[in-house]
């Protein structure tokens, strides 16, 4: 679970203050439309001292979801990265999560936002497992959602913004009240897209799948480096649409994304999956991904960003 330290030092719009401090006005655009474009990323306890995990493509990130959304981001993104290992170093975190978001914030309202200033701010905190303390483990028990994931030609999946994780929030609630740690969502046509803060990965037969960009996934980032260190590891990887039954039927499901990082999955709607505990495959892609970001493994694809340069 996270923990704020209201005594900890974020910054915003180019100043460092205390947390406590960073406010926003009640009538700010965000508060009623939610405009606001935001990321995660893992600061982890590297060999050599504090490492964040690709830190450039979740920043380059931030600035596509803007574009989508018509927002000028008044900063560089050479600057937000220099901004996100300062507030970890000032902070003297060895592991943190870091959220970047900008926003529209105090100007008019009404639903045309551009005549607002875009306020950008970056904190970090001490996060451990998303979904568990024992889930990566263990795995965790999830469920489809009765809510439809949002469609590309209503909202942009593909943007990381504010307002698209309304959806989001629903499955989750719905999820958790039903006693599952998880929902996932179905796309606009009936196929598997992602569950309400994840990519989703099935494995079948020693392949492994997950469903592509037009299933109305968000383009993660560990979902990227799953699919990189699948192929390095020998397996036949494809993004492909998957139908909903095809998950009861396989041999592995696992979860993927910066905060829950890679996530069995053990059951799904009380069905097991495979044993009905994490499987060999998503160990193997588990460990190589903690390999590299412990130092036990070379990082061949420049991923991890030392914050003590």
């Amino acid at each position: 679970m996270s923990a704020f330290h209201e005594d900890s030092t974020m910054w915003v719009d180019g100043e460092y203050i205390i947390w406590r401090d960073a406010t926003t006005h009640i009538m700010s655009h965000v508060v009623h439309y939610g405009s606001s474009v935001f990321e995660g990323i893992r600061c982890y306890a590297g060999s050599n001292g504090p490492v964040i995990f690709r830190l450039r493509e979740h920043v380059r990130r931030m600035f596509r979801s803007a574009k989508i959304y018509r927002m000028e981001i008044p900063y560089s993104e050479d600057e937000l990265v220099e901004v996100c290992r300062n507030v970890i170093a000032r902070n003297d975190y060895n592991e943190a999560y870091i959220r970047p978001v900008a926003f529209r914030g105090y100007g008019v309202l009404g639903v045309d936002s551009r005549k607002c200033p875009v306020v950008v701010a970056i904190g970090a905190w001490p996060w451990g497992q998303y979904l568990g303390e024992d889930a990566l483990e263990k795995g965790v028990d999830v469920c489809f959602s009765s809510w439809r994931k949002i469609s590309s030609t209503s909202l942009p999946p593909m943007s990381k913004a504010g307002g698209n994780y309304l959806n989001s929030q629903l499955v989750k609630m719905e999820a958790r009240i039903n006693g599952y740690e998880e929902g996932l969502l179905l796309d606009e046509q009936g196929y598997v897209s992602e569950g309400s803060g994840e990519n989703i990965f099935v494995v079948l037969d020693n392949k492994v799948i997950t469903p592509p960009f037009s299933a109305a996934v968000l383009p993660g980032i560990t979902r990227d480096s799953i699919l990189i260190l699948a192929k390095e590891l020998g397996y036949e990887v494809s993004e492909a649409f998957i139908p909903r039954e095809l998950l009861y039927l396989a041999d592995e499901v696992f979860l993927s994304g910066t905060a829950a990082e890679i996530t069995p999955v053990r059951s799904i709607d009380r069905i097991s999956i495979g044993a009905g505990k994490p499987g060999p495959v998503t160990r193997q892609i588990q460990d190589a991904f903690f390999d590299i970001i412990q130092g036990k493994a070379e990082d061949k694809y420049n991923w991890l960003f030392l914050v003590k340069q």
